[in-house]
C-alpha cells in the first residue's frame, strides 16, 4: 500500500513540475512576441494556468505579484459571463476593466479555454501591460477612470478562432501607439495558445482526461502547507502603519495583521480614503500585493496558487484608498500598492523579532515621456516625432537580515530595469547619466540598497512632457531595528527646476530631465557593521567619507583604508554606556 502511495506522490510531483514548464513556456511566448517594452524587456506581465472551477494551479516564475495575485481573482470575472460549457475552441476572452483585471486600464487580462478530447478541460489566462490606453494617458491626473482611456468590458477577442477585428480597430483608434498596443493584444493570445497546446500535450502523455484530481490534491497539499508555516508565526494582531506622499497630500496606510489558527487576517480599516486624483487602488491590486508581502516571508518555498493563497485573507474598507469603488481614477494605482508588502512586512517584523527586511524605495518610478504635436504646449514641439514610452526603473530595496539590500532592484513587483539603449531606440530620447547615488542606502549594520541616478533629455532638443508616477519623496523608506532612512527621491531639470513627484509637467527645449531615484532603509544598528565592510562601500562609492564617519564611525585614511585606531575610539565613545548600579537601584 504505502509503495503504491509513493508511487502516486512521485506521479504527481511529475506532473506538477510539467505544468510549471507550461505556464513558463506560455510566458515567455509572451515575452519573445511581445511588441511593448514593458513586456519585451521587463517582464511586466503574468501567465498561469486555472481549472474550471477558476482555482489557480500554477504560475509563471516570470512575471509580477500584482498581475499573477489579482488575475487568479479576475479568472472568475470570465467565468461568470462566459461560463465554460458555453466556450467553444478558438475563443479567446480579454479585458482591461480594472475592478475585473488587474487594477489599471493599461493591463489587459486574456482568458482561452483549453480543449483536450473535444471538451473544456483548463483555462489558461495571462496579463501584460500595454504601453497607452488613451485617454490622459498612463498617469495620475485622471479624476475618474473615465478619463484614463478606454475600458472594455469582459469579451470576445476571438470566437473560433477568428478574431474580432471591430474590437482592434477600436482600440487602434483610441490609442497613441496602435501598433505596439494591437501587437500585445495578438501576444497575449498566441501565449495562452502555445500553453493549451503544452497542457494538452502533458494530459496525453499522462492519459488524463480532466485535472480535476490532480488541481484538487496541488490545492490541498499547497494549502496544508501553508498553514503549517502560518501556525509558526506567534498569534496575535500586530500592528503597522506608513506614510506615503500621496498626490496633493499625504496618504497613511493603517494594518492590523491578525494570526490565529490557519490563517493570517490583513485588515487596512484606518487607512486614508479615496484620492481625487488616479491613485486609488481597486481590492483586487490590494489583496494581490498585501498576500505578497505575507508569502515574502511565510510560507515562501510553498508554490503560488489557490491552495497557498486562501489562508491569507485581506480587506479594506469601501471608500479608502485601497478599496476604491467605481468610477475612481486607478492609472496609477501601483504608486500606492507596491507599498504594501512594506506595511505588512513591519506587522510582522513585530511577530518574528527582526526576520524581515527594512523599507525600500518599493514603487516603481516608471516616468512616462511624451512629445509631439499638442503635447507639451509649446511652439516648439508641433514638428517633432510623436512618441510615447515608459521607462520602468527603480531604487534600493530594504536591508535583508544578513544582506544588503538590493541596489536598483525593483521590489516588490519584480521586474526588469528597461535597457537605456533600447528606450533610445523606440523613443526619440538621450539617457546622458545613469549611475548610483551616493549615501542614499539607509545605514544600519546591513546597508540599505542604493538608489540611481537617470538624466534624459530629448534627442533632438526639443521640449517633452514627463507624466510622473513618483514617491518616498517626502517620506523616504524607514530603516528597522537602529536601522537608518534610506535617501529621499528627487525629481529635477538640469536648469534648476524642481518638479512635482505626480501629474504632468513640461521639460522645455533643450532642458533635461533629472530622476534621482530613492535608497533602501538600513537594518540594525550602524555601530555592528564592521569597519572594512564600510571601507569597501567607500571604495565603491556608495558611501562618502563624510557618511563612513558620520553614520557608522569609521575613520578613513587619505589612502582609503580604515584608521583603525581613530575608529575604535569614536565607537567607544558613540557606544551607549551602562548605567551605573546605584542608577539601576534608583
Amino acid at each position: 500500500m504505502k509503495r503504491n502511495s509513493d508511487l502516486e506522490l512521485i506521479h504527481t510531483q511529475l506532473m506538477w513540475n510539467r505544468l510549471i514548464a507550461v505556464v513558463e513556456e506560455q510566458a515567455q511566448t509572451l515575452v519573445r512576441t511581445a511588441f511593448s517594452t514593458a513586456v519585451r524587456e521587463c517582464g511586466d506581465l503574468s501567465a498561469g494556468v486555472f481549472d474550471l472551477g477558476g482555482r489557480m494551479l500554477a504560475q509563471a516564475v516570470t512575471g509580477t505579484p500584482g498581475h499573477v495575485n489579482a488575475m487568479a481573482a479576475s479568472v472568475n470575472h470570465f467565468r461568470a459571463k462566459f461560463p465554460p460549457s458555453t466556450m467553444n475552441e478558438g475563443d479567446v476572452y480579454l479585458t482591461n476593466d480594472p475592478w475585473l483585471g488587474t487594477g489599471h486600464l493599461n493591463d489587459f487580462t486574456v482568458v482561452t479555454p483549453a480543449f483536450h478530447k473535444g471538451r473544456v478541460v483548463a483555462l489558461l489566462a495571462a496579463t501584460c501591460h500595454v504601453v497607452d490606453i488613451g485617454g490622459v494617458g498612463f498617469g495620475p491626473d485622471g479624476r475618474q477612470v473615465f478619463e484614463e482611456g478606454l475600458n472594455v468590458p469582459i469579451m470576445p477577442l476571438a470566437e473560433g478562432g477568428v478574431i474580432n477585428r471591430t474590437l482592434l480597430d477600436i482600440v487602434a483608434a483610441n490609442v497613441r501607439e496602435p501598433v505596439q498596443v494591437e501587437g500585445d493584444l495578438y501576444s497575449l493570445a498566441a501565449c495562452n495558445d502555445m500553453g493549451c497546446k503544452r497542457l494538452v500535450e502533458m494530459m496525453a502523455e499522462f492519459e488524463l482526461d480532466s485535472l480535476d484530481r490532480l488541481a484538487d490534491s496541488i490545492i490541498a497539499q499547497s494549502r496544508a502547507a501553508m498553514i503549517d508555516e502560518i501556525r509558526k508565526v506567534p498569534p496575535g494582531t500586530y500592528q503597522n502603519r506608513m506614510r506615503i506622499d500621496g498626490y496633493d497630500s499625504d496618504v497613511d496606510l493603517v494594518a492590523a495583521m491578525t494570526v490565529a489558527g490557519d490563517h493570517i487576517d490583513i485588515d487596512f480599516a484606518g487607512t486614508s480614503g479615496v484620492s481625487g486624483y488616479g491613485i486609488n487602488v481597486p481590492i483586487t491590486y490590494t489583496q494581490a500585493y498585501a498576500s505578497f508581502g505575507v508569502r515574502c516571508v511565510v510560507g515562501a518555498r510553498i508554490p503560488n496558487n489557490a491552495g497557498s493563497l486562501a489562508p491569507v485573507r485581506v480587506t479594506a474598507p469601501e471608500g479608502t484608498i485601497l478599496n476604491a469603488p467605481h468610477p475612481s481614477a486607478v492609472a496609477a494605482r501601483h504608486v500606492i500598492g507596491q507599498m504594501l508588502p512594506d506595511v505588512v512586512l513591519g506587522c510582522l517584523d513585530q511577530a518574528l523579532g527582526g526576520a524581515v527586511p527594512a523599507e525600500g524605495a518599493s514603487c516603481l518610478w516608471v516616468p512616462i515621456l511624451m512629445g509631439g504635436h499638442g503635447i507639451s504646449g509649446d511652439a516648439g514641439a508641433k514638428d517633432s516625432r510623436p512618441f510615447t514610452v515608459a521607462l520602468f526603473h527603480t531604487g534600493g530595496t530594504g536591508a535583508r537580515p544578513g544582506k544588503d539590500g538590493m541596489s536598483a532592484t525593483a521590489f516588490p513587483s519584480g521586474v526588469r530595469s528597461t535597457p537605456a539603449e533600447v528606450n533610445e531606440t523606440v523613443a526619440p530620447i538621450v539617457i546622458w547619466r545613469k549611475e548610483y547615488v551616493c549615501d542614499s542606502g539607509g545605514a544600519g549594520e546591513m546597508r540599505g540598497g542604493t538608489g540611481q541616478v537617470m538624466e534624459i533629455g530629448h534627442a533632438d532638443g526639443a521640449p517633452f512632457v514627463l507624466s510622473a508616477m513618483f514617491d518616498r519623496i517626502a517620506h523616504p523608506a524607514r530603516g528597522r531595528r537602529g536601522g537608518h532612512k534610506g535617501g529621499a527621491g528627487r525629481v529635477s531639470t538640469t536648469a534648476g527646476a524642481t518638479l512635482r513627484g505626480k501629474g504632468r509637467q513640461a521639460i522645455a527645449a533643450g532642458d533635461r530631465l533629472v530622476l534621482d531615484i530613492p535608497g533602501g532603509g538600513g537594518l540594525g544598528d550602524p555601530l555592528g557593521r564592521a569597519p572594512e565592510r564600510v571601507a569597501d562601500d567607500v571604495a565603491n562609492g556608495v558611501v562618502s567619507r563624510a557618511a563612513a564617519k558620520r553614520d557608522y564611525a569609521v575613520v578613513m585614511t587619505p589612502e582609503g583604508a580604515v584608521d583603525a585606531h581613530r575608529t575604535r575610539t569614536l565607537r567607544a565613545q558613540r557606544k551607549p554606556r551602562p548605567k551605573s548600579r546605584a542608577a539601576k537601584s534608583r
